[in-house]
């Protein structure tokens, strides 16, 4: 069997590996740091991201709080704003575009387990499937972003839906599950 990580990268089904919870402490320990800065270390902060995350965009922010699984697989685009308490899965790669906007409490997850009880619990298999969020798209408070989804740009999903299907562009979408409401 090739390694974990390989197989998570390829969108294979994998096992947990000592090779992966290296990764996930190096991204615990810089997610740590990030996360204990204080109000006045913007500088602090983006360096710290710089080195956690895969890309950065200049002129983006993200405000403390953050929840990421491995930090190398997330791309941010430029002016884009990420609010308090966002939990990033990214075991497959989370992309995000340019003027962005996020809102609190939101989550956007990659990893997805069998349905089979037995190779779920007793034998832990996992997948992951990329998430990408389009230009000038927003994501209300507490927006649930489900794995394999795409989220088109110049859109806005409403709070607290639960995105577990693509969004075409220019689409406002809410609910859950949540379901175009009209074109912007």
């Amino acid at each position: 069997m090739t390694d974990p990580l390989d197989r998570m990268r390829r969108g294979d089904w994998y096992l947990d590996g000592p090779e992966l919870v290296a990764a996930r402490r190096r991204c615990w320990h810089l997610q740590n740091r990030f996360n204990a800065t204080g109000p006045d270390d913007d500088r602090e902060r983006r360096h710290i991201l710089e080195q956690l995350l895969g890309r950065i965009g200049p002129d983006t922010v993200v405000m403390p709080g953050l929840q990421i699984s491995y930090g190398t697989h997330t791309r941010l685009g430029a002016n884009t704003f990420i609010n308090t308490d966002v939990l990033l899965m990214d075991d497959a790669p989370i992309t995000i575009g340019d003027d962005v906007r996020i809102g609190p409490r939101t989550q956007l997850t990659t990893a997805l387990h069998p349905v089979d009880d037995h190779q779920r619990r007793r034998e832990g298999w996992e997948q992951a499937k990329p998430v990408s969020i389009g230009d000038n798209t927003w994501l209300g408070a507490g927006v649930i972003v489900c794995p394999g989804v795409t989220v088109g740009a110049d859109s806005v999903i409403g709070a607290g839906s639960v995105v577990t299907r693509d969004i075409p562009a220019r689409t406002l979408a809410v609910g859950s599950p949540a379901r175009p409401v009209r074109e912007l």
